[in-house]
């Protein structure tokens, strides 16, 4: 059977790939475009991410603060952003009808809140573009004769003058990728929660506050809001310090980190602050009234840990236990025993080496007219938006670069 003819095609059904595609399509209408996806269904990250409302973006408008949420993809990603990176986005989509919407954190979502408006979109607009889509085609074989790729799948053949490969970190694309010649760096888990048995936060699941996490013997640390689960700890500050030291922590099941409860504050002021207290509520019982506007359960935690029980009053606390508490609330030590993967935003560091692709294109150095975006690539993100922007600079870029006479 004669082989599909294409100008561009795009193997990849995900965020970069839908993205890459519709942009190139608009910039040459007459291209002949398809996306190629092993699954039956396409999306999947999208419709998952941000507990199904699909985090876009995030709001940082400067591309090297931008950039500094990337453990992997630093450097590489400050030039592409100065050509398409967060006001681009928004734009992007406010122009086809969906307008988006910043929270608190920064995070950016669809105004509708739901994942769905996004899909429907791409979908809709892959339809209006006249870009084939076919599913269930999983990739076997890739090859570049004289001016054309050849691409065997499990059901029929293809060829293009163009490839673009955006699978996300998918180890048999990496293989493939390796076969032509490109250098792969081994996936690891980027973005997980720390599995805590320890009494401070056995019975505290729920609670959440600002903390800065370091990760004990390195250099590594990060701060945001730390959320105590049934089986730990979780939150943005604990994700991101699983982003910053996914490398380090890939054969670490145990490990160690501190936890300072009062990021905002010096050590020295809690020391002059717990004195204040002993001083001025000297016959109140500090299990009664939470300090320094952490949530109560907590507190009381933290002073059962510090040796302070309910029936202690304020007058009554020696220097040890003073000491003690300082130390909890400002440098606890807890032992780490295992990781679990943050399933819903899952990220992995590792893909194709990063020296090996120009960043004004995205275009391979190893073989031309072939074009790498999104987790395929070794870069990645801290959890918040940012992954999904790495993918619509590469996919932008690369559909320039693609359909550029």
């Amino acid at each position: 059977m004669e082989p599909l003819s294409f100008d561009i095609v795009i193997i990849g059904g995900g965020a970069a790939g839908f993205f890459a595609a519709i942009n190139a399509a608009e910039m040459a209408p007459e291209a002949k475009i398809c996306i190629l996806e092993r699954g039956k269904d396409v999306l999947n990250k999208v419709r998952i991410s941000g507990g199904g409302r699909c985090n876009v973006t995030h709001a940082e408008f400067l591309p090297k603060e931008l950039t500094r949420n990337y453990p992997r993809g630093e450097k590489e990603l400050r030039g592409p952003f100065h050509s398409f990176m967060t006001g681009d986005t928004i734009e992007w989509f406010e122009k086809r009808g969906v307008p988006l919407k910043i929270e608190e954190d920064g995070r950016m979502f669809p105004e509708s809140n739901s994942s769905e408006t996004i899909i429907d979109l791409f979908l809709q607009e892959s339809k209006r573009l006249k870009i084939e889509l076919l599913t269930k085609r999983a990739v076997q074989g890739l090859q570049q004769k004289n001016d054309h790729w050849e691409i065997s799948t499990s059901q029929e053949n293809f060829v293009a003058k163009k490839v673009m490969i955006a699978t996300g970190s998918n180890p048999k694309m990496w293989n493939l990728l390796q076969d032509l010649g490109h250098s792969i760096v081994p996936g690891v888990p980027s973005l997980f929660t720390f599995n805590i048995s320890d009494k401070r936060i056995k019975d505290l699941p729920g609670v959440a506050t600002n903390a800065v996490v370091k990760l004990k013997r390195t250099k590594l640390g990060t701060s945001g809001p730390l959320l105590i689960t049934h089986w730990g700890m979780s939150g943005p500050a604990i994700l991101k310090l699983s982003a910053w030291g996914a490398r380090e922590l890939s054969d670490k099941k145990n490990f160690e980190i501190e936890v300072n409860w009062l990021p905002e504050i010096s050590s020295e002021e809690v020391e002059a602050e717990l004195l204040r207290l002993k001083k001025e509520n000297a016959k109140q019982f500090p299990h009664k009234y939470a300090q320094f506007e952490l949530p109560k359960r907590l507190w009381q935690s933290l002073l059962n840990a510090s040796g302070i029980d309910a029936e202690i009053r304020w007058a009554d606390l020696n220097k040890q236990q003073l000491e003690e508490l300082q130390q909890q609330l400002t440098g606890g030590s807890f032992q780490v025993h295992g990781k679990s993967t943050f399933k819903e935003e899952f990220v992995t560091a590792g893909g194709v080496e990063l020296k090996e692709v120009n960043f004004k294109t995205f275009e391979s150095k190893v073989c031309k007219n072939l074009f790498l975006a999104g987790e395929v690539l070794n870069i990645d993100a801290i959890t918040g938006g940012f992954n999904f922007q790495n993918a619509w600079t590469g996919g932008y870029l690369a559909a320039q670069a693609m359909t550029a006479l």
